[in-house]
């Protein structure tokens, strides 16, 4: 794990993924508790992933994708 602070382009990154993965979500009226029993997660994890403040794996957001029934390309594009 570095320990030097991430730069800003990657946290904006995280947190424009965040935007997409709420706005699929909402789009779709899937709460934050419903979209983490899908996805194996709790609510708070849903939501810092949301905030663009939890560095998720790639396996999650893959499941996070098929739950919402997105493409994985449009959450991370």
């Amino acid at each position: 794990m570095p320990t030097d602070p991430l730069p800003a382009r990657v946290l904006a990154r995280r947190q424009a993924i965040g935007d997409r993965i709420r706005a699929a979500r909402t789009e779709r009226k899937i709460t934050q508790e419903k979209l983490g029993e899908l996805v194996g997660a709790d609510r708070k994890t849903i939501n810092r992933i949301e905030q663009g403040s939890y560095a998720t794996t790639i396996d999650r957001l893959i499941l996070i994708a098929d739950a919402l029934e997105t493409p994985l390309a449009d959450l991370v594009r």
